[in-house]
C-alpha cells in the first residue's frame, strides 16, 4: 500500500534491506490513519513511515528502562519499536506499561557465529539482549501481548568471508505484530 511518489522512491532506494522488510511488514498490519508512537528518537526510518502516510511521534531520548510514562497515554493507536528492545536492560517494564492496543516491533536475532554488538565509545549503543525468536515471543506474551504475525529475514553483507556467507542465509531480524490481550 504505497501512498505517494516518495513512497515509490523508497521501494527502489532503501538504504538497506531492513527498511524495505520493515515498512512492508508495517503496511501489512497497520493503517496510515492509525497514530503511531515510535520508541526511540527521530531517525531515518521515522521519515520512511511518514512518507508512507503514517503520523509518527517519537520519544525524546528518555531512558525507557526507567521512564515509561510516554507509553501510558491513550494518545496513540500503535506503538512501534524497531531495534529498540535489545538496548534496554529491562524491556518487560515498558512492554507491560504500553496503553496502545497494537504493537509492531523488531529485534536483531542472536547469531551463534557473532558476539553481541557493543560500542566501545558509546555506553548506550550496545545490545544487552540479542534474542532468539522464542525468547522475544515469551517476553511479549508475559507482558500481556498476543502475537498475531511474525516475520524473519536475513541481512546479507556484500563482503567475502565465512561470516558474510553465514549472514546470507541466517535470519538476522525478527518482526512481530501483536495486540494487547484482554
Amino acid at each position: 500500500m504505497l501512498l505517494s511518489t516518495n513512497a515509490n522512491m523508497y521501494e527502489k532506494s532503501f538504504p538497506n534491506k531492513r527498511y524495505k522488510e520493515t515498512i512492508q511488514f508495517l503496511n501489512h498490519h497497520i493503517q496510515p490513519s492509525e497514530k503511531i508512537l515510535d520508541l526511540g528518537v527521530r531517525n531515518p526510518f521515522s521519515k520512511v513511515m511518514e512518507d508512507h502516510g503514517y503520523t509518527v511521534v517519537n520519544t525524546s531520548g528518555e531512558d525507557l528502562d526507567i521512564e515509561t510514562g510516554i507509553v501510558k497515554s491513550d494518545d496513540h493507536d500503535v506503538v512501534t519499536a524497531f531495534e529498540i528492545f535489545e538496548h534496554l536492560i529491562a524491556p518487560f517494564n515498558i512492554l507491560k506499561d504500553i496503553k496502545a492496543t497494537k504493537l509492531v516491533a523488531s529485534v536483531p536475532l542472536r547469531l551463534w557465529f557473532s558476539p553481541a554488538y557493543r560500542s566501545k565509545t558509546d555506553m548506550w549503543d550496545r545490545h544487552y539482549h540479542e534474542f532468539e525468536d522464542w525468547q522475544f515471543d515469551w517476553l511479549l506474551e508475559k507482558a500481556g501481548w498476543e502475537i498475531k504475525s511474525r516475520k524473519k529475514w536475513t541481512n546479507p553483507v556484500h563482503k567475502i568471508g565465512i561470516r558474510p556467507l553465514l549472514r546470507s542465509f541466517t535470519p538476522r531480524y525478527y518482526a512481530v505484530y501483536a495486540e494487547r490481550k484482554n
